[in-house]
């Protein structure tokens, strides 16, 4: 079996057994007794949380989401390195992280019922390429800020780190997962796109609905 066949399988489990930790649904289940995705917008993902539970239980959803799409680049990049020494194309990392981000949209572990896959997929391209998702998180707080739209800021920084990849001319192989990564952050945007072109979307908001 060709090298980068294994990689590529390999790295796709592993990301995709990740990615269905679904740190937000674990919060909701140990701590409160409920399933996220029974309240709100129904999405098991950070904002919903926040609005839901409140602070802390959003900043430890946050972390654990954030670190399980990092730890499935760091095991795709160290187990298999560089395809071709010299050439800085890590194809296990790339396949690792989009793994991580199907598998939190479709948790194997919670009947394929997921998150929207934001903030793991930052976790990924700031592993990706880091200045570009640096860039790209200081458009999101912007954005978020003046607007209060959690979605819009994800889905125009997403775009926006296509345009910086391509800038920074990074490896063909990264550029095609990453347009993979914000087609799916589009996606899953889908009924919040149709909200914002309404004028009914939910603005952020820090006080839990439990409190």
């Amino acid at each position: 079996m060709p090298l980068e066949i294994i990689v590529i399988t390999f790295s796709s489990i592993v990301g995709y057994l990740l990615g269905s930790i679904n740190t937000s649904i674990i919060v909701s289940k140990v701590f409160y007794k409920t399933d996220i995705r029974e309240y709100g917008s129904g999405n098991a993902g950070t904002t919903n949380v926040l609005r839901t539970f409140g602070r802390t239980a959003a900043l430890a959803v946050l972390v654990g989401d954030f670190l399980k799409g990092v730890l499935a680049c760091l095991i795709g990049r160290y187990v298999f390195g560089e395809i071709n020494p010299g050439s800085g194309v890590y194809l296990g990392e790339y396949f690792a992280g989009l793994f991580s981000v199907i598998g939190h949209n479709w948790p194997v572990y919670f009947n394929f019922k997921g998150g929207k896959g934001v903030l793991t997929s930052f976790a990924v391209i700031l592993m990706f390429s880091p200045l570009a998702a640096l860039i790209c998180l200081g458009v999101f707080i912007i954005i978020v800020a003046v607007t209060r739209y959690v979605s819009l800021g994800s889905m125009l920084s997403a775009i926006l780190f296509l345009v910086l990849a391509f800038i920074f001319n990074e490896p063909l192989p990264m550029l095609l997962i990453g347009t993979i990564l914000v087609a799916l952050i589009i996606i899953r945007h889908n009924s919040n796109i149709k909200r914002l072109l309404a004028g009914n979307e939910k603005k952020i908001t820090f006080k839990s609905s439990k409190e």
